[in-house]
């Protein structure tokens, strides 16, 4: 085990959100509270401060991917993902992708500019759908689409079964 895991594992720890919201309280929130959050996130209005800032961590103390085992690498993404889940935030990562790049994307979340919502949760998700230019790479979910719509494309001059005459 590396010798730095249960320091990380602790900060991580104690990262998590002091305060928890209790689930759907009706009280906590005003509905125009609700709705600027809501309008916020649709105009696309950047957030003030990384999620750095709220949780208390730097990526820089984390240590490469190349330093922990694949065990670690997954222990420290799930506790990172809890942590995320308290601050009502989460990550979506492809199935497939590998622990050192799953790990390494992860922790850059630190880095990124985010709200903390009152209520309901903010999701970092990375894909944009292009798959060509996909941070995942081969691993990104929308490639075998991409790539069905790439063959669809190709197969246009071979005779479509509707291209016959309509019944009606």
């Amino acid at each position: 085990m590396h010798p730095y895991l249960p320091h990380l594992l602790s900060d991580i720890s104690n990262a998590y959100r002091a305060e928890i919201p209790e689930e759907a309280p009706q009280s906590a929130i005003t509905f125009e509270e609700e709705m600027e959050e809501i309008e916020n996130w649709v105009e696309g209005e950047e957030a003030e401060h990384t999620f750095g800032y709220y949780c208390g961590l730097d990526a820089i103390n984390f240590p490469p991917p190349d330093q922990l085992t694949g065990d670690e690498l997954k222990t420290v993404i799930e506790a990172f993902g809890h942590m995320m889940f308290s601050w009502n935030l989460e990550i979506s990562l492809p199935e497939k992708l590998p622990l050192p790049i799953a790990y390494a994307i992860t922790v850059d979340t630190l880095n990124s500019k985010t709200s903390i919502p009152k209520c309901g949760f903010i999701g970092f998700d990375f894909c944009t759908g292009y798959a060509p230019d996909c941070i995942f790479k081969e691993y990104c979910a929308c490639l075998e689409i991409w790539n069905a719509e790439d063959d669809t494309d190709l197969n246009m001059d071979s005779p479509s079964p509707f291209t016959d005459k309509l019944p009606f």
